[in-house]
């Protein structure tokens, strides 16, 4: 599986693409962050550290929308401990719409009296270091994060990261038979879903309320843990997964 979905992003070499970086930032913050490094792309994913990570935002666009929470959690294939957690609203740039207050149910009072993003930049980067992220759909953690970061720095941010998302699309086609392979391909058969609800449901994972960063970024964790379980194994190599 990670063969596939790795070569789409041309298999980044981490450990190196890191260490690039923070030869080449003129920022002192983001040279601590790169200098950090990640782990060789051949450690087990039971010995790797990873950081499960979750940002509500205003929408999907994160050149237009802007971040409102941040929850994330270290863990290991063995535990979670959540006494590591973090989580912080912040205050974005504009007023929050009344549909995106419905789904995050974070109010007008919460985010004025939340710092801006750059107040939490430096514990957010310190909790990411040297850590393997797990996201649940990578299109918005990361380029997010990036985009908020040339905002408050000048500069973008890169760093790895494991879709749960995408090992459960794998998985999926991975375990359909003929008969259902064929059913799918001419539309007999719905796609199943790949909300992250969705997919813990599909491992007996309890359900969580969605939308909350932290519950999310645990959510997540969970997942991640259930999938490597049932279909990876705590042998395979971090640089098969990470995109």
């Amino acid at each position: 599986m990670a063969g596939r979905s790795s070569q789409r992003r041309v298999a980044v070499a981490w450990p190196n693409r890191l260490a690039e970086l923070a030869a080449e930032t003129t920022i002192p913050r983001l040279a601590r962050f790169y200098g950090e490094g990640t782990v060789p792309a051949d450690t087990p994913l039971k010995e790797t550290p990873f950081v499960a990570l979750d940002l509500e935002t205003t929408g999907l666009d994160p050149e237009r929308c802007a971040v409102v929470s941040i929850g994330l959690v270290p863990f290991s294939l063995q535990r979670i401990p959540v006494s590591g957690a973090r989580y912080w609203v912040v205050q974005p740039r504009r007023s929050l719409e009344p549909e995106s207050v419905l789904i995050h149910r974070i109010t007008h009072e919460e985010l004025q009296r939340a710092p801006r993003f750059s107040a939490v930049l430096p514990d957010l980067l310190d909790a990411l270091a040297g850590r393997v992220a797990v996201v649940h759909y990578r299109q918005i953690e990361r380029p997010f994060l990036d985009q908020v970061c040339r905002r408050w720095m000048g500069e973008g941010l890169d760093f790895p990261l494991i879709d749960t998302m995408v090992l459960e699309a794998w998985a999926l086609r991975r375990g359909r038979g003929w008969a259902e392979r064929l059913a799918h391909r001419v539309g007999l058969r719905r796609r199943r879903s790949l909300r992250l609800g969705a997919c813990r449901h599909r491992y007996h994972l309890p359900a969580y309320t969605a939308h909350h960063a932290m519950t999310d970024a645990i959510a997540t964790a969970e997942l991640f843990q259930a999938q490597v379980a049932h279909h990876l194994g705590p042998e395979i190599k971090v640089g098969r997964l990470w995109l």
